[in-house]
């Protein structure tokens, strides 16, 4: 293929889906929330999805990650090879990261052995105490968090702000070379959000990629996304750049609405 976004196996592009459609099952029959979704993200590029409530946006990205509760259809594609068929924990030691809307409480597991696991799966291998603590303090630093946190049960009691925060230390320590970051700018206060997107801008280099699921543009005033994609009903509706985003700040979604329709109408046809 001449154009290198349309494949997924270029080595410029670090993630990939084509005709994606996920169904939930809804009673006795399934319904499809994501309706034939084609995405390339290129190394080095931070893309953001937008779209009103109840649009898919979140499933899009739980079906990414391989939720068992929704069936897929379509192909995945990570650093050049076929992931569709991968369990949860494989993609992710293959490189996915997934960021939850609302991360859960786990308790009677530390913060740092549950971080610890995860390296060792990352990585392949065990990482000596010493130099695991360098990283785990390092990271504790540059994300603002209390070094306390370490010793308690993940999530167990933490604001959604320290939840957040720990969830994009989660990113700083295991480098992923794709991660999906589902809604990582609710329920944070003005201080909380400067310090999750410094800490989104430092995960991001020119190997990775990352898609930011976001309602609002203040997140992106400050991660400044190379690509901005609008989802409605399911679908892919438009893309463009910060410009879209000012947009729909000033205009909302129905403005899309019969664009929306359009695209609905076409793939009917």
């Amino acid at each position: 293929m001449s154009d290198p976004l349309l494949n997924p196996a270029d080595p410029a592009n670090v993630f990939a889906c084509r005709n994606l459609r996920v169904f939930v099952q809804d009673g006795d029959q399934e319904k499809e929330i994501v309706r034939g979704v084609d995405l390339t993200v290129r190394r080095g590029r931070k893309h953001a999805l937008m779209g009103p409530n109840g649009s898919g946006k979140s499933t899009l990205a739980a079906a990414l990650m391989g939720h068992p509760g929704y069936r897929v259809e379509g192909e995945i594609w990570l650093e050049g090879e076929r992931v569709d068929q991968l369990e949860p924990h494989l993609r992710a030691r293959r490189g996915m990261f997934l960021s939850f809307q609302y991360p859960v409480a786990v308790p009677g597991v530390t913060v740092a052995n549950f971080l610890r696991a995860s390296l060792a799966a990352r990585r392949g291998t065990e990482i000596p105490v010493r130099a695991f603590r360098q990283e785990l303090n390092e990271a504790f630093a540059t994300m603002d968090i209390d070094p306390s946190f370490i010793t308690r049960y993940l999530n167990d009691g933490f604001s959604g702000g320290e939840k957040k925060r720990l969830e994009i230390l989660q990113m700083l320590l295991l480098k992923p070379s794709f991660s999906l970051l589902d809604e990582t700018d609710s329920g944070l206060d003005i201080d909380a959000l400067k310090v999750v997107s410094d800490g989104i801008n430092l995960a991001s280099n020119e190997q990775n990629g990352l898609l930011l699921v976001t309602h609002y543009q203040r997140i992106l005033n400050l991660v400044q996304p190379d690509v901005v994609h609008v989802f409605m009903s399911g679908r892919l509706v438009r893309t463009g750049g910060m410009e879209l985003v000012h947009a729909l700040e000033e205009r909302g979604y129905d403005w899309l609405a019969d664009e929306s329709a359009a695209i609905a109408e076409g793939s009917r046809a």
